[in-house]
């Protein structure tokens, strides 16, 4: 991406995919790709560049919009500060109807914007229902075969899927910061070689 700067201003964006006019002269989109840096900026062709200093993973964080801005030889994008998701659920307020903007099958005290932490318990629930599906057969034939009963393994197996499922639960409820919660979900490696990351593993399946 390409920025035609007049007299220390951005004049336009350029995508190097056609050629342009300058100050009355024609100039084929070649100069994107056969002329040096040195010879585009003459012209006032100027290289941009995005910053991502300030970027953070959008699953945490809102970014704000990037501003663009001469600087040197070059164009610079760059990122504000950006905001933290909220962790725990947004409520409707009795501000929200004053300013009649609660929706007609919404009251004050109603979810407006469910939390992080929901968001991603509610991924942990469904997890573990993906885990017990496979074998929750066993548990409605032994409901009603008189004399079948659920193989020791594969209580044993549900009664872990279920233990996980709450401990990760308590891990993402303890959390009181968004950095702490993106920890939990981030893999390292130990000096063994070992990745791991803070939040608890499902067990392994049976068969």
């Amino acid at each position: 991406m390409y920025a035609l700067v007049e007299n220390g201003s951005i004049i336009k964006y350029l995508n190097g995919n056609k050629g342009l006019t300058i100050g009355g002269n024609q100039y084929p989109k070649s100069i994107f790709t056969l002329w040096s840096d040195a010879e585009r900026l003459a012209i006032g062709v100027y290289p941009v560049r995005i910053d991502t200093t300030n970027k953070q993973d959008e699953e945490y964080y809102i970014n704000t919009d990037i501003t663009y801005a001469v600087s040197g030889n070059e164009v610079v994008g760059s990122y504000g500060t950006p905001t933290a998701k909220p962790l725990d659920d947004i409520l409707f307020t009795q501000a929200d109807a004053e300013d009649n903007r609660i929706p007609s099958d919404k009251a004050v005290g109603d979810i407006n914007a469910i939390g992080l932490k929901n968001q991603k318990i509610s991924i942990v629930k469904k997890q573990a229902a993906g885990l017990l599906a496979p074998t929750d057969w066993h548990v409605v034939k032994a409901t009603e075969v008189a004399d079948y009963s659920v193989p020791a393994n594969i209580s044993a197996y549900r009664a872990d899927v279920r233990a996980k499922s709450n401990e990760m639960e308590g891990q993402i409820n303890a959390c009181g910061t968004v950095e702490d919660l993106k920890v939990l979900y981030t893999y390292t490696e130990d000096q063994n070689g070992v990745v791991s990351r803070p939040l608890v593993e499902w067990p392994e399946e049976v068969v």
